[in-house]
């Protein structure tokens, strides 16, 4: 009786093991991981390009001296509003003595020339009066006469000019440095006691100060090679400024450059765009700025989000898996998908699958499968596991 109590305890014992085994085997097939699914949906998608670049006045003008010298005083300050004709600077003349000599040298030639002229004039005067000379000898002597106080008056000007800046009624127009368009100073670089030197055909001359108009501000960036084909002079602009948070400005564009400038590797192109200037913003010359612009606008189309796509290893393809049958099978098949347009987070879905397709959904704690050849092969894997 023991006998068969001990071969039915052992029976018992082994049939327990293999139902054992069967139930760790049958729950061990089924998926540890449940996937989620989403539908395809309609939505307007577009796609954009951000261009860096700063916002600076439409038209910056430079103030230079007509004369040489040291600047003797300075009245306004950077920051202030000024309009076309107020007095910014004043500027000392100091003139080089060579040539102040060799002016002061003319004007004694030209006097003592005049003085010659004149004991002749007066001579002969007398005697055109008593007939005794012709008035055509007196008419030529009467025209060397005024021609030699002619030179006089060009050399005391000349002279004047050298030692003073200006000969004359014309002093303020050359020693006092005026404001020639209506504007904010930007910039005043120069400081009471610089030299300063005038523009001319040879030298740009020293910029006395900078002015622009405030209220007529553009936006200049640079755009990729790959995006600049796709604007359009009038595109919408959107302007960010880093030290203006919160507000964005409108803008069009208005310039593409029809030449790019190699930058690290890539072509940049610069564009410009008119900006709109809000009366509650105040915008300062130089601001640091972002243009954000539509390359591209399709409205109704079919998207999904593109954290569903997957593309294939070798072909580099893009694919979906779609649901088959019932949701809580967890079964899925490849469908290859032709994509459109992208915004960053949904992607036009042109052909592949329908809106009452139910595209799986990727799992972010899903773990990396192995191929074969022991290399990271996600795609391959769970397409292994799922068959």
């Amino acid at each position: 009786m023991n006998k068969y109590l001990k071969y039915s305890l052992i029976g018992i014992l082994v049939l327990g093991a293999l139902w054992a085994a069967a139930f760790f085997i049958k729950s061990n097939s089924k998926s540890a991981i449940t996937y989620e699914t989403q539908k395809p949906f309609i939505t307007n998608i577009e796609k954009k390009t951000v261009a860096t670049g700063k916002v600076v006045p439409e038209d910056e003008i430079e103030i230079k001296p007509q004369i040489s010298g040291i600047i003797d005083k300075i009245y306004l300050e950077e920051g202030v509003k000024v309009k076309a004709g107020d007095l910014i600077a004043v500027i000392k003349v100091v003139p080089n003595e060579q040539s102040l000599n060799q002016a002061r040298g003319r004007v004694r030639n030209a006097e003592l020339a005049l003085n010659n002229i004149k004991i002749e004039y007066n001579r002969n005067k007398s005697l055109f009066d008593k007939g005794v000379i012709s008035s055509q000898d007196f008419n030529s002597l009467q025209l060397q006469y005024d021609q030699a106080q002619q030179e006089l008056s060009n050399a005391q000007a000349d002279y004047q000019i050298i030692r003073r800046g200006s000969a004359g009624g014309s002093t303020t127009a050359n020693t006092n440095i005026r404001a020639t368009v209506d504007g904010t100073i930007l910039e005043i670089p120069v400081e009471e006691g610089d030299q300063v030197i005038q523009s001319n055909n040879f030298n740009d001359g020293t910029t006395i100060a900078t002015i622009a108009d405030l209220s007529k501000m553009i936006f200049e960036g640079k755009v990729d090679e790959g995006e600049v084909a796709k604007l359009q002079i009038g595109t919408p602009l959107k302007i960010s400024l880093g030290a203006v948070e919160g507000k964005e400005l409108d803008a069009k564009l208005r310039f593409i450059a029809p030449k790019g400038v190699e930058e690290t590797g890539a072509v940049q192109f610069k564009i410009e765009g008119d900006v709109e200037i809000q009366e509650d913003v105040f915008i300062r010359a130089g601001y640091s700025a972002n243009a954000s612009m539509v390359l591209e606008k399709k409205d109704s189309v079919m998207v999904i989000p593109e954290a569903l796509l997957q593309f294939d290893k070798k072909t580099d393809k893009p694919y979906v898996e779609v649901a088959v049958g019932n949701v809580e099978d967890q079964k899925f098949e490849r469908k290859d998908i032709e994509i459109g347009i992208s915004d960053g987070v949904n992607v036009e879905i042109v052909s592949g699958i329908t809106e009452e397709d139910l595209v799986k959904q990727w799992n972010k704690t899903e773990p990396i499968k192995k191929g074969e050849d022991g290399d990271e092969d996600g795609d391959e894997g769970s397409e292994d596991s799922e068959e």
